[in-house]
């Protein structure tokens, strides 16, 4: 008997400005119970689940800024999501915007917590890729991620779902090989990741019909090179005026597509993960244990940009 765990990534169309918590938390409910009856054991939805992606937005009203973020989680709001859970007995994982303040020190984190099915909050993750400027800068695609979120302060941690490692990470996060190399060092088998990607960028016009494949490029290659199990939900379509690219998917240890979104508006996907392909891959390819020279990578960890070089 082989170890399985059915996935489902839970795309998203757009969430409108306008739309209160519990709108878009019934929006999420509904996408459980599909998985649910898909027979998914665990769900991942996209990058900033609940709110419309505010970053888009040069915002200087702070009462505004707070009512994207959560200063508890679950909530109110939110807690018919973790009522549904344990209902269905199916974990899931969430990205939001959480408000972590310390005293007088605004803290404020794009988060993703795991739950488990029985609607207890197992591990959390705060986005340590954060992208984007901290002003608008002309011919730029506003992007103001570093305004309003400061950088991860909890490290790659991976947590036990049901006995199999699972790993956390957000949107840019996907773009950066130490993402997955961390997670399976610290011992992923599926990481679990949730995006917002904008089709068209103002700085690089020419690179748009590559969006597509840069978006699923880096994460079949960091499935492919830990051998991991990779499930991503994105948010999708028209949202306050910017096309979001979509393509949520399932990616085998392989690096080979299991499942992929085919529109973009509000789509369920689900595959049934074969644990055991994780140990055949790292056995045929990647042996960490027996190839792996970290004492010949060491500039990685001390140094943060390539050095310059005598012209």
């Amino acid at each position: 008997m082989g170890r399985y765990l059915t996935l489902a990534a839970c795309q998203m169309g757009p969430i409108p400005k306008h739309a209160s918590r519990r709108e878009t938390v019934e929006r999420l409910v509904c996408m459980l119970e599909n998985a649910a009856k898909a027979g998914a054991e665990l769900v991942v939805f996209p990058e900033m689940g609940l709110t419309t992606f505010f970053p888009r937005w040069l915002i200087e009203d702070d009462l505004e800024i707070e009512s994207y973020f959560e200063s508890s989680f679950p909530s109110s709001d939110t807690e018919p999501l973790f009522a549904a859970a344990r209902k269905l007995r199916l974990g899931f994982a969430l990205s939001y915007c959480e408000r972590a303040d310390e005293g007088n020190e605004k803290r404020r984190f794009n988060t993703m917590s795991l739950v488990s099915a029985e609607g207890e909050i197992i591990g959390r993750y705060r986005k340590i890729h954060v992208p984007g400027t901290e002003t608008v800068e002309p011919g730029f695609t506003p992007h103001l991620e570093r305004r309003y979120f400061l950088p991860g302060d909890l490290g790659f941690p991976v947590f036990s779902y049901r006995g199999i490692g699972i790993g956390l990470a957000i949107c840019n996060d996907r773009r950066w090989p130490e993402t997955y190399r961390m997670l399976a060092l610290n011992g992923a088998d599926i990481v679990l990741l949730g995006y917002n990607t904008p089709f068209f960028l103002e700085e690089a016009p020419e690179m748009a019909h590559l969006r597509m494949f840069h978006n699923h490029l880096p994460m079949q290659a960091g499935a492919y090179q830990n051998a991991l199990w990779v499930a991503a939900a994105a948010k999708a379509g028209v949202e306050e005026g910017q096309f979001l690219i979509g393509g949520s998917c399932i990616i085998a240890p392989s690096g080979e597509m299991a499942a992929l979104a085919q529109s973009l508006g509000d789509e369920m996907i689900v595959h049934r993960a074969d644990l055991d392909f994780v140990q055949l891959c790292r056995k045929a390819n990647f042996d960490f244990d027996r190839y792996r020279r970290p004492d010949q990578y060491r500039s990685i960890g001390e140094r943060r940009a390539a050095l310059a070089r005598p012209i």
